[in-house]
């Protein structure tokens, strides 16, 4: 893939005014290093946070409460431990980014809290490796949630801040390969540690918090000493949560059209495990769960490495998101018409192709409709609740499923949900 090569804003303004009058369809100063090096770093920063997002509640968490809490109770434990943790993980990254819009260092407005969030995070996470209770699950992963949103919330902030709207989709493309080769290289990873959780728990840890140190150490950004303060009122900060969908009607469609589409698909591919082994009947899902997560890169991949900077050239988005989600949805027929391994294999490959295609343009999507540059981190907090949630909850949301209709009743909500998610993206304005 060839880099645009560097060009300064259209507009070229200083950081402070930016911030104080400037909103998502607006380009920011160019970054203290250039673009070029930013685009790069974003990849293995997305990779370690997602890979515990992919490795954890998808493989090794639900095998270590199994282990500890017993195979008949499994499946309600895993409803109530992601339930509580998904709601944290709600809470928390939306209060992460008002918190990182309103800090002022030499260091910049998002840096200390990724180094912070990453650092508690691998305390959260190895001190999960002791938890044996219920109690002691739900705690630990309530922390781990809390702590790695606040360094993934700081970070989704770095494409507004820093990227021109005309390199969005080459910094959405490297941002989404991070992410989702993090999230299906996470399974793969978590499928070798299946037998040694606790290491597993420890390398995870540690490899997050020296990425994203590197991360920041090597893409400096402006200064925050001299932006305006915000005076903190109680009813702001409860609103941290509510962006008026009339006022901002855009970002309403935007927000909407991603929670139903990573729902649906979340639902489906964050129950794998259980999936494997009590509908598909494999014996050892640790064998097969390797393979499936580089199946499924290597659709991720071909059209995430297209997409992006192809709708860069073309100017267009939507086209690509409603693309995107009507191969999830057909993908989706495969097992469910056919409860084969086979059919999970190809699933998965075109499952991977159309997820790709999303993850590449959405993400530049989402930077054009955020209302104000004064809230950019705590705005995309409330849209990441649309991405993280799903992917937190889906253990809770496909075992209430699977409780009641069997694991057969995923792939249908799973199609319903992908389909009403592209259909929301025709309702924005702001981009075609």
């Amino acid at each position: 893939m060839t880099l645009p090569s560097e060009s300064a804003p259209a507009a070229p303004i200083t950081e402070t005014t930016f911030v104080a009058t400037a909103s998502g369809e607006d380009d920011p100063p160019a970054p203290i290093k250039g673009v070029r090096r930013l685009l790069w770093w974003v990849l293995p920063a997305n990779f370690v946070i997602f890979a515990i997002w992919g490795s954890v509640p998808g493989v090794l968490l639900p095998e270590q409460v199994r282990v500890a809490l017993g195979d008949n109770d499994k499946l309600a434990n895993m409803v109530i431990i992601s339930t509580i943790g998904a709601i944290a993980a709600m809470i928390a990254q939306p209060i992460a980014g008002q918190i990182s819009d309103r800090t002022r260092s030499r260091f910049g407005r998002r840096a200390p809290w990724m180094i912070l969030g990453a650092l508690a995070g691998a305390l959260a996470l190895i001190g999960m490796a002791f938890a044996n209770t219920l109690p002691g699950f739900v705690v630990a992963w309530v922390l781990v949630q809390i702590a790695y949103n606040f360094a993934q919330g700081p970070l989704s902030a770095i494409m507004p801040d820093r990227v021109p709207i005309a390199r969005r989709g080459t910094f959405a493309t490297l941002s989404g390969i991070g992410l989702m080769v993090g999230a299906l290289g996470g399974s793969i990873l978590g499928a070798l540690f299946f037998h040694s959780i606790s290491v597993g728990y420890v390398i995870f840890a540690v490899t997050a918090l020296v990425v994203l140190t590197l991360f920041v150490v090597f893409n400096p950004d402006h200064p925050s000493t001299n932006f305006a303060r915000e005076p903190f009122s109680l009813g702001d900060f409860l609103r941290t949560f509510w962006v008026n969908p009339v006022k901002h009607p855009d970002f309403f469609w935007a927000f909407t059209g991603r929670l139903l589409l990573y729902t649906g698909y979340f639902a489906v591919t964050g129950y794998q495990l259980y999936i494997l082994t009590d509908y598909l009947h494999v014996s050892k899902p640790e064998t097969v769960i390797p393979l499936l997560g580089l199946i499924s890169i290597a659709g991720v991949l071909i059209t995430t490495a297209i997409s992006g900077p192809l709708s860069d050239k073309i100017g267009r988005r939507k086209p690509f998101v409603f693309g995107s989600s009507v191969v999830m949805g057909l993908a989706l027929l495969l097992p469910w018409i056919s409860p084969t391994i086979t059919s999970w294999m190809v699933m998965t490959f075109v499952m991977g192709l159309g997820f790709g295609m999303f993850q590449a343009v959405d993400t530049a999507l989402m930077s054009q409709v955020l209302p104000s540059a004064k809230s950019f981190a705590k705005d995309l907090g409330v849209v990441n609740i649309a991405a993280t949630l799903p992917q937190t909850l889906a253990p809770a949301v496909g075992g209430a499923i699977a409780l009641t209709f069997g694991y057969a009743g995923l792939f249908p909500v799973g199609i319903v949900l992908s389909i009403l998610g592209a259909f929301c993206v025709w309702f924005i304005k702001a981009t075609r």
